[in-house]
């Protein structure tokens, strides 16, 4: 890919990010966010104020939810644009790369999260069914499976073990896998230039909205009479 081309590639990229966490607050109401946190933990940290809380609510919901967004919006498009490869039809698999003597099938996260047995299990499980719908053609071909858990940022490269079946690389290690160039999880970060300054603006005046909209709904369903936060009307709402 041409050095014009990937700077086009990751500003659009970009642009879909912010698309999306604008959607994700112009559409989110707070019962929606109130009914997954836990009330207990709000009224243990000592929330007295219907910004506080807000504020709380907002922050953990976006952070929560950004992680994903930019998964989908930038890393795995970008991945699937550098690595040569096609996007996979399998469940769980993203990228399949053929690569020589060997085809890779890589599920794409944003960071090395240590997995569950449970989550590790359903991976091994994605990875399988697609080998086995591959193995007589890859056989044939004189081709090795390699299963792949690529993350975008992290230092944890690790081989398959007994129990996990596919290899883990990450940060620049799995940039470099797919591109061959060991500077390219450093261009990344250089092309985004100052293009996340240019889109904060149009975050932030959304995120003013749902703060608005949140304080207004929070004051008129769960506030008493003088103004202070009812948390067992807030109990009653979330677990009653």
């Amino acid at each position: 890919m041409s050095p014009d081309a990937l700077q086009d590639l990751v500003k659009q990229c970009l642009e879909a990010f912010y698309t999306r966490r604008i959607s994700n607050l112009s559409g989110l109401r707070l019962k929606d966010v109130l009914k997954r946190k836990n009330p207990y933990l709000l009224r243990a940290i000592g929330i007295r104020a219907a910004s506080e809380l807000v504020e709380y609510l907002l922050q953990m919901h976006t952070q929560a939810s950004d992680e994903t967004i930019f998964g989908e919006t930038f890393v795995e498009p970008i991945a699937l644009a550098v690595s040569g490869g096609h996007k996979s039809s399998a469940k769980g698999i993203d990228l399949e790369v053929d690569a020589g003597t060997v085809y890779k099938a890589i599920a794409v996260k944003s960071g090395p999260n240590v997995f569950n047995s449970s989550q590790t299990a359903r991976m091994n499980d994605e990875f399988q069914e697609l080998y086995h719908r591959l193995r007589q053609h890859l056989s044939q071909l004189g081709k090795q499976f390699d299963p792949v858990l690529g993350c975008a940022y992290g230092k944890r490269v690790s081989p398959p073990t007994t129990k996990r079946r596919y290899r883990i690389v990450s940060g620049k290690a799995f940039w470099e896998e797919l591109t061959g160039d060991p500077e390219f999880y450093l261009k990344l970060v250089r092309l985004m230039q100052d293009y996340p300054e240019q889109q904060k603006q149009r975050y932030q005046q959304e995120w003013a909205k749902a703060v608005n909209r949140f304080t207004r709904d929070l004051l008129n369903e769960f506030a008493d009479s003088s103004g202070a936060l009812d948390w067992e009307k807030i109990l009653r709402f979330n677990a009653g």
